[in-house]
């Protein structure tokens, strides 16, 4: 049997779930040790995806750390999360809302100007 979307309600209609979004907020990220509008920039993103703020991710040399989790349907493309660094303006954070808008990781190809950005987090240097 196919598997379903995953969906849920809002305002009544349903609508599949989109990829996900953890934006690192501890004792680097989001905080005055780096410069920008941390609260604007984790509304921008919630207005497109479900936001989890986490502590410490451990890459404090990257702040602020945004991770772009894949919907169902990029997973089942094979897309695996997508780790950004170094996240510190509006432009770039308008980048990866309208990535995650289009579908983000293995549905809609990143933008190149997000190249800048991604990074493999320490204990995931080896492949497989």
């Amino acid at each position: 049997m196919p598997e379903r979307p995953a969906r849920d309600m809002e305002a009544g209609r349903d609508r599949e779930v989109p990829c996900r979004v953890v934006v690192c907020r501890d004792c680097c990220c989001g905080s005055v040790k780096v410069s920008g509008d941390h609260a604007a920039q984790t509304a921008r993103l919630r207005a497109v995806a479900p936001v989890r703020v986490s502590e410490c991710l451990d890459v404090c040399d990257q702040a602020n750390v945004i991770v772009v989790q894949p919907s169902r349907a990029g997973r089942a493309a094979g897309a695996r999360p997508v780790w950004l660094g170094l996240v510190n303006d509006r432009d770039a954070t308008e980048d990866i809302a309208d990535w995650i808008s289009a579908g983000g990781p293995g549905v809609a190809p990143h933008p190149e100007i997000l190249d800048l950005y991604l990074f493999k987090p320490p204990g995931r240097l080896k492949t497989p």
